[in-house]
């Protein structure tokens, strides 16, 4: 407002002071409903990303067989007699580590 404030009438200062000051652009209210729109909107699109998942899932090929436990055990044997990582490894004296083991038995798989 180029005019000095006390010489503008009620109406004016009150519509300067909307404008300045109202519910409008980026201090306008949400629209009712907004909040459930959002949930809905989120809870439709995590809906459909899990039945994307488990499709995917069920057309997949099955594990290789390399994922087999008994697999990777004889991985293990093998990685000791060709004597790997003699110092800290597979061949080291002592490692009680699980080696090249990532599954679980056979039995029990998922």
């Amino acid at each position: 407002m180029k005019v000095d404030w006390h010489e503008l009438t009620t109406q004016e200062k009150k519509a300067a002071y909307w404008i300045a000051f109202g519910p409008h652009g980026p201090r306008a209210l949400p629209p009712p409903g907004e909040g459930w729109t959002i949930l809905a909107y989120t809870a439709i699109g995590v809906g459909v990303s899990a039945v994307l998942f488990f499709v995917a899932r069920y057309n997949a090929r099955p594990a290789p067989k390399t994922m087999t436990r008994e697999y990777q055990e004889m991985t293990n044997e093998y990685l000791k007699e060709q004597r790997t990582e003699p110092i800290s490894g597979y061949a080291a004296e002592g490692y009680t580590g699980r080696g090249a083991i990532q599954s679980k038995p056979a039995g029990k798989q998922a």
